[in-house]
């Protein structure tokens, strides 16, 4: 090819890699404006914010993704050295791999607030502050492991031996550190589930009771009403029985078991017993407060009341002050609380 041919050539094929180069330039300008203009307004009308924040955050990425790859075409194209065409558009390929995946982990970053944040609505932000960045570690080595064996498979390495390599540095890292592993695991596990949120009362199978403080993704610490700290790794609560006093709502029912003596009139207890927590501002009118005869005693008819609070924080001031009121009001109606009576017989006839 004499020395004409070969400007012409060389000029032919960078005008086509320009060509392209501008394409796709062209293409990204527009459906970045497209998204910017039209996107936006189809994403406002929907219910959800998720479309808006996803948009805003992949805009930039897109408008990079194609203009890479309009690079990436345009230099392959060119007659240039092989070996200077590998490494330059093997440069080029690892830069569009990593754009690409910039855009993912952006939008399932959103995606993941957004779902996160609506299933804690209205409980503490503790839960999203520890689990937000945990769910973001775990999609961001996900999209890396991805990446990394995309790369390698496209310089053709051996992706079966690096992928056997992780498989058994996972393992030796897990057979190691099982129990720290099991207690993140449970903690992602309540998060997610939400047997319980921050601020309930919760009641263990041991008996304890205590208000939530905080969720971590090792342990969970409870406040006891003594003012005591109770830290329970996340694994025991997870494998465990419990009873959330907060769920489905705040409130609590009480109850109260007194003896009347034996001839007492028990409708007229159990009117009266009824009137008296009414008495008591922080009782609930609905549910209304309901007496029982439950059962006939060694000594005494058992009565039981049962009433309703709006926080089950109250109950126990709520229980003092029905009793005290009831103890009043029994002695004012003449009702009796017996005391326990035990008859001995004696039989003379074997002395």
């Amino acid at each position: 090819m004499d020395s004409d041919g070969a400007v012409m050539f060389w000029a032919k094929e960078i005008l086509i890699a320009l060509l392209i180069l501008s394409f796709f330039w062209m293409l990204a300008q527009l459906l970045s404006a497209i998204l910017n203009k039209w996107g936006r307004r189809l994403a406002r009308l929907t219910s959800t914010d998720l479309d808006d924040r996803v948009l805003q955050r992949v805009i930039p990425h897109v408008s990079r993704l194609l203009t890479m790859v309009g690079l990436y075409l345009a230099f392959r194209i060119l007659p240039l050295h092989e070996k200077l065409v590998q490494l330059v558009s093997g440069i080029l390929f690892v830069a569009l791999v990593v754009i690409v995946f910039k855009l993912l982990f952006h939008a399932m970053d959103e995606l993941l607030q957004w779902y996160l944040n609506g299933r804690q609505a209205g409980s503490s932000e503790l839960i999203s502050r520890n689990m937000i960045p945990f769910a973001e570690k775990l999609v961001m080595l996900f999209l890396m492991g991805t990446a990394l064996i995309i790369i390698l498979k496209h310089f053709n390495y051996d992706i079966f031996s690096v992928v056997t390599a992780l498989g058994i540095g996972s393992l030796a890292i897990g057979l190691a550190a099982k129990d720290t592993l099991a207690h993140m695991i449970s903690g992602f596990t309540l998060m997610l589930d939400q047997p319980f949120r921050i601020g309930d009362r919760i009641q263990l199978a041991g008996g304890q009771i205590g208000d939530v403080a905080d969720i971590g993704l090792r342990s969970t610490k409870i406040k006891t009403p003594d003012n005591q700290l109770l830290i329970i790794p996340n694994s025991d609560l997870c494998n465990t029985m419990l009873i959330n006093q907060a769920f489905p709502d705040a409130r609590a029912k009480g109850s109260i078991n007194i003896g009347v003596a034996y001839g007492s009139d028990v409708e007229q207890v159990k009117d009266l017993m009824v009137a008296t927590a009414l008495e008591v501002e922080a009782v609930l009118r609905d549910p209304a407060p309901e007496a029982f005869f439950v059962s006939f005693g060694d000594s005494a008819l058992t009565m039981s009341l049962f009433y309703w609070v709006a926080e089950y924080s109250q109950l126990f001031v709520v229980t003092d002050k029905i009793n005290t009121l009831l103890l009043r009001r029994f002695n004012e109606g003449g009702i009796e609380i017996p005391f326990p009576i035990r008859t001995v017989i004696m039989d003379k006839g074997s002395e």
